[in-house]
């Protein structure tokens, strides 16, 4: 057991198909509703007080949000948040309305939420609705808190009401969990997700879910010469930092990986010997996200059950100052032997990629995903609204594109190749860790990383640039946004990317 607790809070779902009347509004205390563009009176005839509704809708600007808020005149003083979607509305933009509708019936008293679209047919009410309820379940779930009065969800249940039939949320539900765990993770104070204790949670996430669980501590990690990693490590004041593999395995033990997610987990990033000013470290508890999302991901596969063979590697350290810590003009030697001239200290997160990569890509997984918050030249280079994405494939980039779009976890490719390592020659070792000029480091960060991977693995790399945003982002409204878990099960479930070079 860890000195802290994980609770992923499962909130109960029901589902009501047919006509929407008057008792099973009785049944919720607020009523998130979604209209069309431009709805109709039939549409408004669907819900009892309708006409009253349609009427408010008039007095409202056609492009507000929300299109309306109002109490039901009914026992509960049913709440109802109403807003409007074109019916070309892409993911992100009926995720960013979900989360926009919800936050406002989040605040109120806790209770049950329904959740009603109309006038819509039945394929886009799908849809819908399933994004609704991924908007509901991340608001609904109560993040980390250490004030002295507990915090209470903001949701006893989720009723779908006015379905035209049954609808399968499994995928919803498992994303969500995957995404809340990467975000409880992440906001996590680094005194209480130190790396005992992050080991200790995914120990006891393997437990529960009938995962292998491997970690290899720091003397390990020396016989297997994980130069680059242990750089990093060096400046702890203890050896917790270490590697954990976690294996998925729904058939055979010893089935080849079909997949292979691998994440940062730099539990607290102070530069190092190139230490951080005070705001460029404050949140620096966040920086292991890479490993969150790679663990929510691996929760989210396991959740479905999904016929597939998956591992999960997350690198775990601190990168601390201190009169062991590396510095500048080190040369360190990685797992595959490859020699590295440090540059900045600060560049930890490549250094910890290095080997997990070299580990991951020996087992010939079909194919490798790595997450990290890696370089702000990525987001300098999209904002926070997107992520970067880099690969091994470059034809991979049209459907990487495909994925960001469907999940609405918008992601934008970039190029990387060794015409890009010409900027990281070195003198003194087979190439330097980074540019001191600091050009293009997005890119020259994925083309370093692209020098470990083995056996020509397919590798796709994701620098979270849209990993934390102010007010959240698409459905999330915290500020660590949990980016990549849905983003992931569209690579395995819609685009199979892990089998395009079988």
């Amino acid at each position: 057991m860890t000195g802290i607790a994980l609770d992923l809070h499962d909130i109960r779902i029901f589902q009501k198909p047919g006509r929407v009347d008057a008792k099973t509004l009785e049944s919720v205390d607020q009523l998130l509703l979604i209209l069309p563009a431009r709805p109709t009176a039939a549409d408004f005839r669907k819900i009892p007080q309708g006409g009253k509704l349609q009427a408010l809708l008039r007095k409202h600007a056609a492009d507000a949000t929300p299109a309306l808020t109002s109490r039901l005149n009914n026992k509960k003083q049913t709440l109802v948040v109403a807003g409007r979607l074109a019916a070309d509305a892409d993911a992100f933009e009926q995720l960013t309305l979900g989360r926009t509708l919800v936050k406002g019936l989040a605040e109120q008293k806790p209770g049950s939420l329904g959740v009603c679209v109309i006038g819509f047919d039945a394929a886009d009410e799908s849809v819908i609705v399933n994004n609704m309820l991924a908007a509901a379940l991340a608001a609904g779930f109560p993040l980390p808190s250490y004030k002295s009065a507990a915090a209470k969800p903001p949701f006893t249940s989720i009723r779908l009401l006015g379905l035209a039939g049954k609808l399968d949320t499994s995928r919803t539900e498992a994303e969500a969990k995957g995404n809340n765990l990467a975000r409880w993770l992440t906001v996590q104070p680094p005194n209480m997700l130190d790396a005992n204790n992050y080991a200790g949670l995914a120990h006891d996430l393997a437990k529960a879910n009938g995962w292998e669980f491997k970690r290899f501590g720091t003397k390990e990690l020396e016989k297997l010469g994980a130069g680059a990693f242990l750089a990093v490590a060096q400046g702890n004041e203890d050896d917790s930092a270490c590697m954990l593999r976690l294996r998925y395995r729904p058939a055979a033990k010893n089935d080849r990986p079909a997949l292979s997610l691998v994440g940062k987990g730099i539990i607290f990033d102070t530069g190092g010997t190139n230490l951080k000013p005070f705001e460029s470290m404050l949140d620096m508890h966040g920086d292991m996200q890479g490993s969150a999302v790679a663990l929510g991901a691996f929760l989210a596969i396991s959740e479905l059950r999904l016929p597939i063979a998956v591992d999960c590697w997350l690198a775990i350290t601190e990168n601390r100052t201190g009169p062991r810590a590396y510095k500048s003009q080190d040369v360190v030697t990685a797992a595959n032997g490859k020699t590295i001239q440090t540059v900045h200290t600060d560049a930890e997160g490549r250094m910890a990629l290095a080997d997990a990569l070299v580990f991951a890509s020996r087992e010939q997984p079909g194919l490798i995903l790595d997450y990290a918050t890696l370089t702000g030249a990525c987001i300098r280079a999209l904002t926070n609204r997107y992520s970067g994405v880099f690969t091994n494939r470059s034809d991979l980039h049209p459907r990487l594109k495909r994925v960001g779009r469907c999940s609405g976890e918008r992601v934008w490719p970039f190029p990387i190749g060794k015409e890009f390592m010409e900027s990281l020659k070195s003198d003194t070792a087979d190439f330097m860790q980074c540019s001191p000029k600091g050009e293009g480091d997005h890119i020259l960060a994925a083309s370093f990383l692209a020098e470990f991977i083995e056996n020509d693995t397919p590798w796709v790399h994701m620098d979270l640039s849209a990993g934390d945003r102010e007010g959240g982002l698409g459905h999330i409204g915290s500020k660590f946004t949990g980016f990549g878990v849905r983003y992931t099960l569209g690579v395995v479930l819609d685009e199979n990317l892990f089998r395009a070079n079988d």
